[in-house]
């Protein structure tokens, strides 16, 4: 069993006296920089000088710096970076900056467990990474509720640093919510494949797959958005709120009894033999060599696939029918000229 922390195993008080360095202000680097701030820990943002991103954060009152002076002004230094940058933004900017009893920190392991980041001696590293995008872990903290947190530690000259890294996840909100020991490797292979084979590339491939399907045999595109698409959320939210017996429970007993006959043949033997080979990737680091290797060459492959997707017939079905629900947008979660 995994050890999970609450706000009553957490004190902010580890942080008082500190100055918390917010590295990036994407998605991730928002929350955390918003949500600490408002929990009353000192807090600055570091960002290139050419960043979109230096006036979305002043607008919030923030204070920013370019990224090695935050560095060097932070004890704690959070680099919420897309991985593919955050060594090369390291070694020039962070790492020439960090003193002895500093603390480094990141949202994500894939540089440390990826050996793309040696910490120097003396400074204690750990991750907090919210179990959602930050556009969902700055909702929740208005609401007064939170998103779960993962908390490992991977050096510890400090003697403190899990203490220090429950009073970071608490600050954000993670212990409204629960904040779960692990390691940096488990966190890093399980995101990874989180991600690609389920959340993010077997869900829109599915989603994608099932749309074409109905459209190539004949039926109103939008008709094949709404119930391949658009009728997800109400799924999920069933299995968020109560797992997947939760979701069965709701539905119709045909719904169900097709779920139950029919969703092992789309999930089959092949399926969960290409899920292994993913994991296999990822375990090995070939994903990882892969995915900086393509960050090297200019993301071609990365560039063509999105605009594939962008280009997609659902997507334009989509936004159609998303102009008929202006319910949807009068609070978005993504306001990309804010955050």
């Amino acid at each position: 069993m995994m050890k999970i922390f609450y706000d009553k195993d957490a004190d902010l008080a580890r942080l008082a006296g500190k100055t918390v360095a917010i590295l990036g202000y994407g998605s991730q680097g928002h929350a955390h920089a918003l949500n600490l701030r408002d929990s009353g820990i000192d807090v600055l943002v570091g960002l290139r000088p050419e960043s979109s991103s230096w006036a979305k954060a002043e607008a919030e009152k923030l204070k920013v710096l370019p990224l090695a002076d935050a560095s060097a002004a932070g004890d704690v230094v959070m680099m919420t970076l897309p991985d593919e940058t955050m060594a090369q933004i390291y070694e020039s900017e962070i790492a020439p900056n960090l003193k002895q009893g500093n603390y480094l920190a990141v949202a994500h392991g894939f540089n440390l467990h990826f050996g793309c980041i040696t910490p120097p001696e003396g400074v204690s590293t750990f991750l907090v990474a919210p179990k959602g995008p930050g556009h969902i872990v700055r909702d929740l903290y208005t609401k007064g509720a939170g998103v779960p947190c993962l908390v490992a530690v991977d050096r510890d000259p400090s003697g403190d640093t899990l203490e220090v890294g429950l009073a970071y996840a608490k600050g954000i909100g993670g212990g409204r919510a629960g904040i779960l020991e692990t390691s940096i490797r488990e966190e890093t292979e399980t995101d990874l494949f989180g991600e690609q084979a389920v959340l993010c590339g077997g869900l829109t491939a599915l989603m994608q797959a099932g749309y074409e399907t109905l459209v190539d045999a004949g039926y109103a595109p939008e008709m094949a958005y709404f119930e391949c698409i658009h009728e997800l959320k109400l799924i999920i939210d069933f299995i968020y709120e109560g797992g997947i017996s939760n979701m069965r429970y709701t539905i119709s007993n045909t719904a169900q009894y097709g779920d139950v006959t029919r969703g092992p043949r789309v999930i089959d033997a092949r399926v969960r033999e290409e899920m292994k080979r993913i994991l296999s990737e990822i375990q090995s680091g070939q994903f990882a060599r892969e995915w900086l290797l393509e960050t090297q060459a200019g993301k071609p492959v990365f560039k063509a696939l999105t605009r594939q997707g962008e280009e997609h017939p659902l997507e334009e079905v989509g936004h159609r029918l998303r102009e008929l629900m202006p319910w949807l947008s009068e609070r978005k979660l993504v306001d990309k000229t804010r955050n």
